[in-house]
């Protein structure tokens, strides 16, 4: 499958729509929590992206053009290297259209863009039971982290406010 990555612009109203869409295909899906973007977020994301020092999306599309693929990513920091890096915080792929390497051609492109950047690493976040993405991210030489073996992986927690 003959495909184009680019970098979002937020304010094209293509690329916002294209944006809603697929994170919208992401959110209704089990492994976005099954439900709909919420009304909050289909009518201000593009502009809060935006506004967001680090935020960059990347949209793949098809050889007509349709958007097949998303990664919404933000940069950070990290203290030990003292450098940026990149957080991977959305990947999406429309259903029908998976298997097709769209999500391994945005893995590729977050990498290019996260080293235009000056990033140290890339970082992201997977649901254990999600295998068909843990083994994309795998071949793609990411792996669970932990300074001292000894001690134990890293986790993902969160608490809402």
């Amino acid at each position: 499958m003959a495909l184009t990555v680019t970098l979002a612009d937020y304010s094209d109203p293509q690329d916002a729509a294209a944006l809603i869409d697929l994170l919208d295909v992401y959110a209704r899906d089990p492994m976005g929590g099954g439900a709909p973007l919420s009304d909050k977020a289909r009518n201000e994301l593009p502009t809060a992206l935006a506004a967001h020092p680090g935020a960059f999306s990347l949209i793949a599309r098809g050889e007509d053009g349709m958007a097949v693929g998303l990664a919404n990513c933000f940069t950070g920091f990290s203290t030990f290297a003292c450098a940026p890096l990149v957080n991977i915080h959305d990947l999406s792929v429309r259903p029908g259209q998976r298997d097709r390497g769209v999500g391994r051609a945005l893995l590729r492109a977050v990498d290019a863009e996260a080293k235009k950047r000056g990033a140290c690493k890339v970082t992201l976040e997977v649901l254990s039971g999600n295998e068909r993405a843990r083994a994309l991210y795998a071949s793609e030489g990411f792996a669970g982290f932990a300074l001292d073996p000894a001690k134990g992986s890293a986790q993902f927690w969160e608490k809402a406010l």
